[in-house]
């Protein structure tokens, strides 16, 4: 929704022009002159305070007809991690076995305070249970890889068999000499805003706009159906999604080579195979799909199935529109589902081309 709070807005507007970093995702500015939406840090020529609003969310402003600014990307970068945590994360990835105490944090300049709020924000958990489950699902990649339990805890900075023992296992389940099920979960953004993506070691499992509605329940029912924990963490499909998704959102990749894990009913795969079957750039509706699948009464299934699809974008249920062509329900809103849908028209010529 727009803010309509004229004093509030004021003081956005002053820190747009002062391009003020603190409020960096705090507010997105819609430019009525040229119909993009910003963020506070925008590079590009100011607007006059009369020709912008504002908005509290990504899903409001698009929602009000708005497109991303090519400048300052608003929905990728009112998200990313701010130099701080980036600082926080690289003494991380410099030295994994280390523990980065909130006293080791303050030696570098970083206040333990606004790393635990971020983290708190974004992921859910402390920074101190992040770097937790980062050392666990090394740790958990490695003994798969048949490397001995001791060895393993030692260079996850462990000083006891018995202390990695109990961490391990209140995290995955199972012991370090069992193999437990595991799903690990990563946080990147995108054009249109942050996206969970889930994987096992078979596949993606789930990919989602962090605002998705009922998206807890996506996660309870997925270490359900897979009978895994879930751990923050990155494997070779998390890393291969990030990769594919930025190409999607570039224009350059119409179609998607991961490899997917998707515990469903015979009849949700059925209509998830004839979903990845529509051609990018085109839509299709739940009574052709009903009839690919030799089912034309199970309408109302269909789109359940369409409905309880955890793979956006790759699973492109996007594409489904009404009958008329008129635009059917999303779960991270109708105005994303018709950028989608935009996007890929306007890439669709141009790949054929270039491919032939």
């Amino acid at each position: 929704m727009k803010i309509i709070d004229n004093d509030q807005c004021n003081i956005w507007y002053q820190a747009l022009i002062e391009r003020a970093p603190e409020y960096t995702g705090v507010f997105f500015v819609g430019v009525k002159t040229t119909g993009v939406f910003c963020i506070s840090v925008c590079r590009a020529r100011k607007p006059k305070r009369e020709n912008v609003e504002f908005y509290p969310d990504v899903k409001s402003v698009l929602a009000a007809g708005y497109r991303p600014c090519k400048v300052c990307r608003p929905a990728e970068n009112a998200h990313s991690a701010p130099l701080f945590i980036e600082h926080a994360l690289e003494l991380v990835r410099r030295d994994p076995q280390l523990r980065i105490s909130d006293p080791e944090l303050r030696r570098h300049g970083i206040s333990p305070e606004r790393v635990r709020r971020w983290f708190r924000q974004h992921h859910g958990i402390t920074f101190q249970q992040f770097q937790r489950m980062q050392r666990v699902n090394s740790a958990y990649q490695a003994l798969n890889k048949g490397r001995a339990a001791t060895d393993v805890a030692l260079d996850s900075g462990y000083e006891s068999l018995s202390g990695f023992g109990y961490t391990y296992k209140r995290l995955t389940g199972a012991a370090p000499t069992q193999k437990p099920q595991m799903i690990v979960i990563y946080r990147f953004t995108t054009t249109l805003g942050p996206m969970f993506v889930c994987a096992t070691e078979r596949g993606v499992c789930l990919l989602e706009f962090t605002d998705r509605i009922m998206l807890e329940t996506e996660f309870r029912d997925l270490q359900r159906l897979l009978n895994a924990r879930m751990i923050t963490g990155e494997n070779s499909h998390t890393r291969q999604t990030v990769t594919e998704i930025d190409e999607y959102f570039a224009g350059t990749r119409p179609h998607f080579d991961l490899a997917l894990d998707t515990p469903g009913s015979a009849f949700q795969q059925s209509v998830w195979q004839e979903l990845r079957a529509v051609p990018y750039g085109h839509t299709s509706h739940y009574q052709a799909i009903s009839r690919l699948i030799n089912k034309p009464n199970a309408v109302r299934a269909v789109a359940a199935a369409n409905g309880a699809n955890r793979i956006a974008i790759v699973i492109p249920c996007h594409r489904i529109t009404g009958k008329d062509g008129g635009m059917t329900g999303y779960g991270v809103g109708i105005s994303r589902k018709a950028w989608l849908i935009e996007h890929e028209r306007n890439n669709g010529d141009r790949l054929i081309t270039t491919a032939s």
